[in-house]
């Protein structure tokens, strides 16, 4: 198999996943048969441990996802000039034949197509140290198998240049693209970008 066939696989693989959380994630706000709302609402949540997840219970969270207190790396901050995470977070989505279908509010589709500067922790879609194609968190992975955010909380960067893979948040600049039928499930893609200065 090449080098392309690889990073479809992982890209795939990684999105799959998303697509398993996002889908759960819109199926638990949506009311039950019988008109009640979800549990979150109703002020019941999981027990302590009930989930099978090394922070115990998970809490029922969307938007960029979870930064775990434990983490090495501070959460990102907004900064002025870089596309907020809570702006990209806005989306809304709902599940129509068994996929997910997102909407986006006003300011988000204004940046369709614009350049602009993004900040975030690389998930890397290619092997070795230097990466062209891979995925932008808002937040920093916990271990080495969790998605740490939903697709609201990735974007697809493609580089000019090949990057240096760090564990540090990073900035980039490039065209921004809102995807509204990506094949993957994702809903972000930043292209054709180099890396700022923080």
């Amino acid at each position: 198999m090449n080098t392309e066939g690889v990073r479809t696989l992982a890209l795939r693989a990684c999105v799959a996943g998303l697509f398993v959380l996002q889908a759960a994630a819109v199926q638990a706000q949506a009311p039950s048969p019988g008109g009640t709302r979800p549990a979150q609402e109703q002020g019941r949540v999981p027990a302590e441990g009930s989930l099978s997840s090394p922070l115990g219970s998970v809490p029922a969270v969307g938007g960029a996802g979870f930064h775990d207190p434990r983490s090495a790396f501070k959460p990102l901050q907004e900064r002025d000039g870089v596309v907020s995470w809570r702006l990209l977070s806005s989306v809304t989505a709902k599940v129509e034949k068994n996929r997910v279908v997102p909407t986006f509010p006003g300011p988000v589709q204004e940046l369709n197509g614009k350049a602009v500067k993004v900040q975030g922790f690389m998930l890397p879609l290619e092997p070795g140290e230097r990466q062209r194609h891979f995925l932008l968190s808002a937040v920093p992975t916990t271990c080495n198998f969790c998605v740490p955010a939903g697709p609201e909380g990735l974007i697809e960067v493609r580089t000019r240049e090949p990057v240096r893979y760090t564990v540090e948040a990073i900035t980039l600049s490039g065209r921004f693209a809102v995807l509204k039928d990506d094949r993957f499930g994702l809903f972000y893609r930043v292209a054709d970008a180099v890396p700022e200065s923080p």
